[in-house]
Parts: structure tokens; C-alpha cells; sequence
């Protein structure tokens, strides 16, 4: 049915596709130039033409893609109006324990259950971007036995599923103008694995706060406050605020590299933020994320995913520079894009 259809709400991108194997992080940045800016505004209008080619080969495989700008690749991009709380990516911690905050404009989240799948559409949609970009950093990930973390926990646990998913992630009338879109922030995580398997499987527990074979979450009177669970675990007004968390393992075992890939995403960057400032600072501060003792941040990044009629529509929506009088700064609008139903939220918006 017509994208500008008023009686349907926007479509969002694929954030809520089901687990799959495999998956392929890339993050890049635009690179200098009118030329490269107008090839990425372009290339957004292709982006879903490519996954769908590639997925009527093998419909089985549950391929999706998920594309992304960074706050500073917004305003250059595109202009006014802009999300409502895309910012750059805010640092959290000091001294060996800090969420980093490293370069990026673009990022694709592309999953399937077969690694050709994901590796064909990255190359095809990289290939439309050309010399326009430059890659900062790619990952592979895979699922690990049963969806377990390299440190040998069960990931994403407690996230959310259906309707409450799509509350939790999906922006409402709270940002009408971009009704259908999330918030994603994504972590590169490197663990000591030699440390970590140093440890007892009970002090292993108490860093996560679950059991690890049955993944049953630890009784709150044993609990340590310090546990990862704990940290990371919101309420609100009673109610718990949630994520969607689609992490993957990846690494180099002749490298000695083991890894997680944390991406989350949410209607609002402030509950994925507030848990990294528990995690890294701590609740209270100096009550830190005891797993941060055996895993190290080492990239970070804060995206804007426009729905998908928008992410299409953004192909035609340059900034524009207006003159202005009496040596005042010039305004950076963009050119308009038709709008966008908003959808309308069950659940109260998270801070």
C-alpha cells in the first residue's frame, strides 16, 4: 500500500527480525566532499531493494538490514528537522573503565541465518556507497551454542517480545515527525578470557547474577548489587524499562581476540545511557559492573534508524543553507519530506 497512506502508521526497518546465526556490523564515516554526501543521500532509496533482491534467493535464511545515521551524519546529510534526542555518543566513566565514544556515521545491522546472505547484501549496499565512505570498523558475528556469550552466559534474556517489543523501541507521537523510528547504540567488547575462566562458576554467577547453566536469575537476598543484571535491570514508576539487545559473540581464536557485540535498541536513548552510567560509574557511583573487570569497550557509537518509508524519502532531503541579514549565522534547513503517520504508544514513553 502507498508509504503516504494517513491511515497507516510508518513501517519500521527491521529491528525487531527474530535471532538469527549470523550477523555483519559495519560503521562508517561519510568523507569529505558535496559529491560523497549526495552518494549516501542517494544510496538510501536503494538500501531495501538490495536486501529484498538478495533475500528472494534463499526467503528461508531470515535476512534483514538495519540502517542507521549518527548525529553529526544527520545535520550534514539532511538538515532540519532532526530526531529529537540524537546526539553524539556520550562517554561514560574514567581512568581503565570508560564507555569510548569512537567515529561514526553510518552503521548496518544486517542478520541472517546463513553468513553468505549477510556477506552478499554488505557487499552490495558497500558497493553503492563506493569512495563516499570510509569503513572505521566491521564485525562478524554468529551465535554461539545456545545463545550464549563467549564468557559462557545466555544473552538478551529479558527482552522484551511482541507488542511490548515494538512499545519499547518503536518512537510515537512523543517525535511525531519521525513516528516509526529508534534509537540503536552499539559497543565493541573485548574479553580476558583468560582472567574470566580463572574464576569459579559461582563468582562467575555473582558477576552476572545468574545461575550459568539454568540461566535462572540469582535470589535478590544473594544478588550482589555489583552483578551485571542488577546494573542493567530499570523501573520506572514500578514498570520496567526494557531494550532490545540482538548481541553477538565474534572473534579471532589464532588472534587471542574474544568478543561481544553489544547493540541495543529503544524509542529513547536515556534507558540504554542510564545503564551504562550504572554499569561504568556505577548505583551508586563506585558500584560498578564487576564484568567490567574481564571486558573492555573499545568502540561506541549512537545512531538515529528512520523508519522505512523515511530512510527511502531521505534520498531527496538535502540541507539547505538560507542567507540571512546582518552578519547573524546562516540556518540549515532541508528540503521537506512528505509526512509520516505517527503511531501511537500503549506504554508510558521512557525518560
Amino acid at each position: 500500500m502507498p508509504a503516504t497512506s494517513p491511515d497507516l502508521p510508518p513501517e519500521p526497518q527491521a529491528v525487531h527480525s527474530p535471532t538469527t546465526r549470523h550477523a555483519i556490523f559495519i560503521v562508517a564515516t561519510i568523507n569529505p566532499g558535496a559529491d560523497a554526501a549526495q552518494t549516501v543521500r542517494s544510496w538510501c532509496e536503494d538500501v531495501a531493494t538490495r536486501v529484498r533482491t538478495v533475500n528472494t534467493r534463499s526467503p528461508e535464511q531470515s535476512l534483514s538490514c538495519v540502517c542507521a545515521f549518527g548525529s553529526d551524519a544527520w545535520d550534514a546529510l539532511f538538515g532540519q528537522p532532526r530526531p529529537a534526542s540524537l546526539h553524539p555518543f556520550r562517554v561514560f566513566g574514567e581512568g581503565a573503565r570508560v564507555a569510548v565514544a569512537t567515529p561514526g556515521d553510518i552503521l548496518l545491522h544486517i542478520r541472517a541465518d546463513s553468513m553468505d546472505l549477510c556477506f552478499e547484501v554488505a557487499t552490495l549496499l558497500m558497493q553503492g556507497l563506493g569512495d563516499a565512505v570510509t569503513v572505521v570498523d566491521e564485525v562478524h558475528g554468529f551465535r554461539y551454542f545456545d545463545r550464549r556469550a563467549i564468557i559462557g552466559f545466555v544473552d538478551g534474556t529479558e527482552n522484551p517480545e511482541g507488542r511490548e517489543a515494538v512499545n519499547f523501541t518503536v518512537i510515537g507521537d512523543e517525535d511525531a515527525e519521525f513516528a516509526g523510528g529508534s534509537y540503536v547504540l552499539v559497543q565493541k567488547y573485548l574479553h580476558d578470557m583468560a582472567a574470566w575462566n580463572a574464576l569459579t562458576v559461582e563468582s562467575q554467577e555473582g558477576v552476572i547474577g545468574r545461575h550459568k547453566l539454568s540461566n535462572v536469575e540469582l535470589d535478590d537476598d544473594i544478588k550482589p548489587a555489583s552483578s551485571h543484571s542488577a546494573l542493567t535491570t530499570l523501573e520506572e514508576n514500578g514498570q520496567e524499562i526494557k531494550i532490545l539487545r540482538d548481541n553477538m559473540p565474534f572473534g579471532r581464536a589464532g588472534m587471542g581476540e574474544f568478543g561481544t557485540y553489544f547493540i541495543g535498541y529503544a524509542r529513547s536513548p536515556a534507558p540504554i545511557e542510564q545503564m551504562l552510567e550504572n554499569m561504568f560509574v556505577g548505583r551508586p557511583a563506585g558500584n560498578y559492573d564487576r564484568l567490567l573487570d574481564y571486558s573492555r569497550a573499545v568502540t561506541g557509537g549512537l545512531f538515529f534508524v528512520p523508519s522505512a518509508q523515511l530512510l527511502e524519502q531521505l534520498a531527496e532531503r538535502a540541507p539547505v543553507v538560507a542567507v540571512v541579514q546582518d552578519d547573524a549565522a546562516p540556518v540549515v534547513a532541508s528540503a521537506p519530506v512528505a509526512p509520516v503517520a505517527p503511531v501511537v504508544p500503549v506504554v508510558p514513553t521512557v525518560p
